[in-house]
């Protein structure tokens, strides 16, 4: 196990309790301040470490590192170092950090200096994302919808047990938490409507999933081995892959999702690295009938990450509608990856993968308005009386992820986001 994990590490910073951001965390992001430019930082409690002030102080001595890494606008350069060296300066971050480390610890003028309150800074883009990949990998979401749309005796495509089915997504709309989004418009047709009209979506809904974020880039004609994948995962987000429902139920026949999901998906602004997920591992369900061989994983490769998602309307508390976990997935992270490349498609450094809607087996964790309220059949109560089948301007949604084991909190922060009426046609 890494040393930065270690469970009874403990720093001079202060942590509160339950925080996303202990010292066995120390996830990447990018932030600015009124005084600073875009750079990388990394979140510990409720502040923000300045990573290029401690390289120019030499904080970082042995460790080969460009000298303007940290004052890029996105972590893609800092993530092609490869992971000997993201590794190696996250072990040493956590050295630093460590309570009985007096290096940064006794200089005043260096704390105030590096260690930026997170109230004082605006989170930011972490990667340029160059292209972007969604998945469909929870049975139980796939499922929920194959019945809905349908029947329970065909709900499951004759492939969905034998490949992580997927399909390319737009980039350019891919946000960090805070941005809110504007209700899309598009083409719906009624079922007994002869022709579609044109407007505002009247389904609008979120999707609980997270996603991945590649670190090594290969060339076309290349494949990732599924026993090396790691190797090419930096970290991972909470993922909010907004859906136009109606739109959607158009338009997707022959080729699948367009409108109804290209106009914004939000994540969480900090990227936790796969090496401070590792003490969460856990194995995936079993997967009947047995997966082709270059599928085929070894070891734990699900993680146990609770999720849940609020719903706030304009004037009211808000209500948690859903609580899953990354455990539910039957297909895991080395698997999509695997079967991406398998092709020969080439990838890059910040290209991400989202999971696909996270839906766990009781219906407080199906990880959609569209399976919470089944369609609109069932409603989900407000607490100002109001209640939602599909989500309302003014609402505000906000997911969450964290895991939780041996006294140690290891989580992502929120992704939330306020939904705004439809632009005027």
């Amino acid at each position: 196990m890494s040393k930065a994990n270690d469970p009874k590490l403990k720093s001079w910073v202060s942590v509160p309790e339950n925080s996303d951001f202990p010292i066995q965390n120390l996830p990447f992001g990018i932030f600015s301040t009124s005084y600073l430019n875009k750079r990388v930082g990394v979140a510990i409690g409720n502040n923000i470490i300045d990573m290029d002030y401690l390289l120019v102080n030499d904080f970082f001595k042995g460790i080969e590192l460009p000298s303007e890494v940290f004052t890029q606008p996105y972590l893609n350069d800092f993530i092609s170092l490869g992971k000997k060296t993201t590794n190696a300066v996250r072990e040493r971050l956590s050295e630093i950090l460590q309570e009985d480390n007096p290096e940064l610890r006794d200089s005043e003028e260096m704390r105030e200096r590096a260690l930026i309150p997170m109230e004082d800074a605006t989170m930011q883009m972490p990667v340029k994302v160059g292209d972007y990949t969604d998945f469909y990998s929870s049975i139980e979401h796939a499922t929920n919808i194959g019945t809905m749309i349908r029947d329970p005796e065909n709900a499951l495509m004759p492939n969905w047990r034998h490949l992580p089915v997927g399909y390319h997504g737009r980039s350019s709309t891919i946000i960090p938490s805070g941005i809110p989004i504007q209700r899309p418009l598009g083409q719906t047709k009624a079922p007994d409507a002869e022709n579609p009209t044109f407007g505002p979506t009247k389904r609008l809904d979120f999707e609980l999933e997270m996603a991945f974020i590649t670190g090594k880039a290969t060339q076309i004609g290349d494949s990732v081995n599924i026993n090396e994948a790691d190797d090419y995962i930096f970290g991972m987000v909470v993922f909010n892959d907004w859906s136009a429902r109606d739109i959607q139920v158009w338009e997707y026949q022959p080729l699948g999702p367009f409108l109804a999901k290209n106009f914004a998906s939000s994540i969480s602004p900090w990227i936790v690295t796969i090496e401070a997920l590792e003490p969460f591992r856990v194995a995936q369900p079993k997967q009947d009938p047995e997966v082709l061989p270059y599928l085929q994983s070894k070891g734990d490769n699900n993680f146990d990450i609770n999720l849940e998602v609020d719903i706030k309307p304009e004037n009211s508390e808000a209500v948690t509608v859903c609580r899953s976990n990354h455990k539910y997935l039957y297909w895991n992270i080395k698997q999509q990856l695997a079967h991406q490349t398998i092709n020969g498609c080439s990838i890059n450094v910040g290209d991400m993968y989202a999971s696909g809607t996270i839906s766990g087996p009781t219906e407080d964790s199906y990880g959609s308005m569209m399976e919470l309220s089944w369609k609109g059949t069932k409603p989900v109560k407000m607490k100002d009386g109001t209640e939602r089948v599909f989500l309302h301007d003014g609402d505000t949604v906000t997911m969450r992820g964290w895991s939780e084991k041996d006294g140690v909190r290891v989580g992502f922060g929120e992704v939330t986001a306020k939904i705004l009426p439809a632009r005027e046609q």
